[in-house]
């Protein structure tokens, strides 16, 4: 039998046991009151058998039924029950009941061959004449060893049924109540032990949807409240261990969604189980969508896909370098089984962009290729005109005067790339510091503009300042970013050919305002605006064009400690526009 409750396990069989010990005791005692009331009858109609001969025994010594027939109607009204005196050879010579001269001979009736054979005879059975089941009982009247006749009483058993069937249902209802006061009492006990358990069950339940701050009082001190304490002490002990699992993977999580490096995981089937944010970049991937899918279908690169297979078949770490295609990206891959055993298959991928260090690689070269190529010119200059002034020049004075002054500008021209140097080198470092304060724009960009209108004059040039009214104040260090705008409106002009214009200008935007140079120059190409502010850096490859090449990387780096930003947008032919931002003063 199952059970939904522990409530219906305790009270239902603790009804049902008291129900069937109290149905077999009422049957037993109905059986028993049945029995002894019918023993008691019996006894009782023995007796007045018995009475009925002794009273008969004259009548019957002397043959005279009329006699007998008369003191059977007077013994049955004496006793109340049917008395009849039968003759030695079986017939009815008497009956309380009924007219004797109508019954049948009744010398093989049980009860009297039971009386005649062992001295009393008892029978049950249906009778004809009364129409229902009576109860009798016989006794051998004798003188001596003589036989006179048979005395025997009578009664209905319908009154034995009535009062066993009386007794039957005052038994039943005091059976039914007592099982109705065991299920109550079952039920209350049922109750008090369940009450606890689903308190618990509750408290488990509350636990596996993750409240682990729950806690119940233990109400007693039996096998629940023990248990009550011990789950008490279970709560406490997952809520630090889920506490310490969760800074734990909080930090694992913060570290790999924030570190530099790309990381991939996949399973024994080179499925993709995680990627990190950083992988995503590297290898351009969409942000959602992957988990699941193969390997191959992800990043679609056989090098990549090859260090992961040799990875998942070898069960040892891969370390190679990768290029990925037209990109030109440059990784050092590493691919690391999780665990040793063949059976878990996972599989590490680390990405580390060795881009980076390419450019720096590459920048490193082109800086020192130019400050070679730019240093090249000035030296060979000097040593040209230091062997012309050996070879005689000397003693030609005007042409000696005319090579020293040579000697004297490139002299100059290697000072100021010595002094460019030492300044940008000092800005990057932070060493010059920058002095902020609310300044006027106009302050800031005309009189830079206006010292180089003679140049551009010179160049054949028009230079424009457009400054709009109403312009914030900006918070500046007026010498530096003036500057800024020396730098850039120099650089317009010299990459702006004759009847060419250049125009500064500036508008507002949010909490900054954007100053502009535009030039109808020859423009720059597309690839080589990204680089236009590293230093020494010329757009123009044949480095026909005079300066040092520092000019916009000074620029750059004083924005930025502006707290600004610089940028060009050009189209070849068409000119070029600079733009640094500043901010507004607050």
């Amino acid at each position: 039998m199952a059970f939904k409750s522990i409530r219906a396990r305790i009270a239902i069989p603790y009804a049902l046991l008291i129900a069937a010990a109290m149905l077999g005791i009422a049957l037993y005692v109905a059986r028993y009151a049945h029995d002894t009331y019918l023993e008691n009858l019996t006894s009782r109609l023995t007796g007045e058998a018995q009475l009925a001969g002794e009273l008969a025994r004259p009548a019957l010594q002397a043959a005279d039924r009329e006699r007998v027939r008369q003191m059977a109607g007077e013994i049955g009204a004496l006793t109340g029950a049917r008395v009849t005196l039968i003759g030695a050879d079986g017939q009815v010579w008497g009956d309380s009941a009924v007219d004797p001269a109508g019954l049948a001979n009744h010398l093989y009736r049980p009860e009297v061959q039971q009386a005649l054979h062992e001295g009393r005879g008892v029978a049950t059975r249906y009778s004809e004449t009364a129409e229902q089941e009576m109860l009798y009982v016989a006794v051998p009247v004798r003188d001596g060893d003589a036989l006179l006749g048979i005395a025997r009483a009578s009664v209905a058993l319908r009154d034995i049924d009535r009062d066993v069937g009386r007794l039957r249902r005052n038994v039943a209802l005091a059976a039914g109540a007592i099982v109705l006061l065991a299920l109550l009492l079952g039920y209350g006990i049922a109750e008090a032990t369940a009450r606890p358990i689903r308190r618990l069950t509750g408290v488990v339940q509350r636990m596996a949807e993750g409240d682990l701050a729950v806690h119940v009082l233990p109400h007693s001190v039996d096998e629940v409240g023990a248990l009550t304490r011990d789950l008490n002490a279970m709560a406490g002990r997952l809520r630090e261990t889920i506490r310490a699992l969760e800074h734990e993977r909080s930090e694992s999580a913060a570290i790999v969604e924030h570190m530099a490096d790309g990381i991939i995981i996949t399973d024994a089937d080179a499925r993709v189980r995680m990627v990190n944010p950083s992988a995503r970049r590297m290898l351009n991937l969409p942000a959602q969508g992957l988990v699941g899918r193969s390997f191959a279908q992800v990043v679609r690169d056989h090098q990549l896909i090859g260090v992961l297979q040799d990875c998942l078949r070898d069960r040892e770490e891969q370390v190679e370098l990768v290029e990925l295609g037209q990109r030109r990206l440059f990784f050092q891959v590493i691919a690391t089984p999780l665990r040793t055993d063949a059976e878990s298959g996972a599989c590490l991928m680390v990405l580390q962009d060795l881009g980076q260090i390419k450019r720096l690689e590459t920048i490193r070269r082109e800086f020192m290729s130019n400050i070679s190529h730019e240093l090249r010119t000035p030296l060979a200059s000097l040593r040209a005109l230091a062997d012309t002034l050996r070879e005689g020049a000397l003693e030609d004075p005007p042409a000696a005067l005319h090579f020293l002054d040579l000697v004297d500008a490139e002299v100059d021209t290697l000072t100021q790339m010595v002094r460019e140097l030492q300044e940008l080198s000092r800005i990057e470092s932070g060493q010059v510091p920058m002095v902020l304060a609310p300044v006027v724009l106009a302050d800031v960009i005309v009189p830079s503009v206006e010292r180089l209108r003679p140049q551009a004059e010179r160049a054949g040039l028009t230079l424009e300042i457009a400054l709009p009214e109403g312009l914030p104040m900006i918070l500046a260090d007026v010498d530096r970013l003036g500057q800024v705008v020396t730098n850039v409106v120099h650089n317009a002009i010299k990459y702006t050919p004759e009847g060419g214009r250049v125009r500064v200008s500036a508008s507002p935007a949010e909490g900054r305002v954007i100053v502009s140079v535009a030039d109808t120059g020859q423009g720059i190409a597309r690839e080589a605006l990204p680089r236009i502010f590293e230093r020494f850096y010329r757009a123009d490859p044949s480095r026909t064009g005079r300066g040092t090449g520092l000019g916009l990387a000074i620029a750059k780096h004083i924005v930025q400690a502006h707290g600004g930003e610089i940028w060009a947008e050009s189209t070849e032919g068409q000119g070029s526009t600079f733009y640094f931002s500043v901010l507004v003063a607050g």
